[in-house]
């Protein structure tokens, strides 16, 4: 007998039709029945050894994160309940171009201290890995959800030639060519990028179409974080197009926003271009999360040339005067490239994470309003801050526009994906709330897509670009990866106030056929897995 009967699902497949009221049965981890109005039919009704009653809960594929900031928290936190709660199955890691595999030990503590503001130090991780399958094969220990892995492209430009802004020789273009090939045959599903961060940002087009010729040619795709998404926001996308395009590989454009004071109504002329690429025969995707502020790094605003060499010159560079003056002028005068080209606000710039507990009096303040309660320059604050908390501090970045963020979701090629940071005091609420933001606020409040449009640009959608033959989809032998959620009540608990309350309306979650939330309660099962990359046919 069957381990798993769902019963009297509203069953809303991934496909986008219309959803369909069944009886789901399920078996060694997969979906191996589908039975259509099994009680109006008055037909035999499947049995197991359990059965779950499901009457007015939708029934549908787990979501897939397209953009997450999990590397560590997958290891370090079982529970996980940030991702697991939404309904969440499947994590897509390795993002923005720096991450822990492929790494040697100086680029490790490189990368360590350059992404702590996103994963923490790793104090309390044993990094018992250096390449991309080692941390995969770590993964597979058993962790809360799946999670796919992107090779990020920084961390390979660390390892081959360092931190330094110059063109790579042959030799280190041959050196990276080959860690991303390894990456790919261990199992990445493709390659991201950092393009406002360092090292990655120092690579110019040439060098990243190379790496993208070996991407495509094991049939996975490139997910940048391009040069700006700021005042030179559509060129940056109109190079990521040319340049995948010329490398004959796969897009995936990261939180692909339009923000900033000169963005202002132009997601439009962004979908246009992605419009005229795909006719022209490009394949291209994106994800959003669906709120207005942004979230990263203090230390991702300083200007290129403030972070060359590491974070170690970063530092040594803010604490002489002569040259933090000469940071200050590019951030507030002439606009960094790591704030997009756009002159720095720092009244936009709030502070959500800090490394060291000491310093928690500036989370939840702009750096504006700490530099008035301080009686100082903002920039001297913002300074002493990365200064004192060597470049860990989080900030929320309040830039967006609620018109483009609508605009983008509708798009036909757009899937979901959180950017979500669990670290700091006060993190976005995003990390928490992304997936049943889009179905309780955007779905159910607002009417901007369909139910069955919204489902399916979480799941069959991101698991099309994944190259997953079997996942996505509510269908007999697919993986039994589920939420079961209540159209009526599903909604996001998590505010830029109260950032880690979980969220209301989903009640069950399963990984692998396995309940990993039950009855609105995170269990103890570890279902999650390393989801490979399917080498292509």
């Amino acid at each position: 007998m069957e381990e798993l009967v769902i019963r009297d699902a509203d069953v809303v497949d991934g496909s986008g039709s219309d959803a369909y009221r069944a009886d789901v049965v399920v078996d060694g981890g997969r979906i191996v029945g589908i039975v259509k109005e099994a009680a109006a039919a008055g037909c035999q009704r499947p049995k197991a050894r359990r059965e779950l009653d499901a009457e007015g809960l939708v029934l549908s594929p787990g979501f897939v994160d397209m953009h997450a900031h999990s590397d560590l928290a997958l290891l370090r936190d079982p529970d996980h309940s940030a991702k697991a709660a939404q309904g969440v199955t499947l994590e897509v890691i390795g993002q923005d171009g720096l991450s822990y595999a492929p790494v040697d030990d100086r680029t490790l503590g490189e990368v360590r201290q350059a992404i702590a503001g996103w994963n923490g130090p790793g104090d309390d991780i044993d990094f018992d890995w250096r390449t991309v399958g080692e941390y995969l094969d770590r993964l597979d220990r058993g962790i809360a959800v799946n999670a796919a892995y992107l090779i990020p492209q920084g961390t390979v430009r660390a390892l081959a030639v360092g931190w330094e802004d110059r063109a790579a020789t042959g030799q280190e273009l041959d050196r990276m060519r080959q860690l991303v090939a390894e990456g790919m045959e261990q199992g990445a599903v493709g390659m991201s990028s950092g393009l406002t961060y360092t090292p990655g940002m120092y690579a110019q087009d040439a060098e990243l179409t190379e790496l993208c010729r070996v991407v495509a040619s094991y049939g996975g795709y490139y997910c940048p974080h391009h040069r700006s998404y700021g005042a030179g926001a559509l060129q940056a996308y109109e190079e990521m197009v040319a340049l995948t395009r010329e490398a004959g590989c796969s897009l995936h454009l990261a939180h692909a926003t339009m923000n900033f004071g000169v963005n202002k109504g132009r997601a439009p002329e962004l979908l246009a271009l992605l419009d005229e690429a795909l006719a022209a025969g490009s394949d291209i995707s994106l994800d959003t999360y669906p709120y207005t502020p942004g979230c990263t790094t203090l230390a991702a605003v300083l200007p290129s040339w403030a972070s060359e060499g590491g974070p170690e010159e970063t530092l040594r560079r803010l604490a002489d005067p002569g040259t933090a003056e000469r940071v200050r002028h590019d951030l507030e005068v002439t606009g960094s490239d790591g704030c997009h080209g756009v002159p720095v606000e720092w009244d936009t710039i709030e502070i959500s994470g800090v490394g060291d507990p000491a310093l928690a009096d500036f989370v939840g303040r702009t750096v504006q309003e700490s530099a008035d309660r301080r009686g100082e320059a903002p920039w001297e604050t913002a300074r002493g801050l990365l200064l004192a908390d060597r470049l860990a501090p989080t900030i929320l970045q309040h830039v967006g526009h609620e018109e483009n963020v609508r605009e983008i979701m509708r798009h036909r090629v757009h899937t979901g994906g959180s950017d979500g940071i669990l670290q700091g005091a006060k993190p976005h609420p995003r990390a928490y709330g992304t997936f049943p933001h889009y179905l309780g606020h955007y779905v159910r409040e607002l009417g901007v897509l369909s139910l069955e449009e919204c489902v399916a640009h979480l799941t069959s959608r991101p698991a099309a670009r994944l190259r997953l033959p079997d996942r996505g989809l509510v269908r007999e032998g697919y993986k039994a990866d589920l939420v079961l959620f209540d159209p009526a009540t599903v909604a996001a608990g998590s505010t830029f106030a109260q950032p880690r309350t979980l969220p209301t309306g989903i009640p069950h979650v399963l990984v692998d056929g396995r309940f990993v939330i039950e009855d609105g309660r995170r269990t103890d099962v570890l279902a999650g897995r390393a989801v490979r990359r399917t080498p292509p046919a």
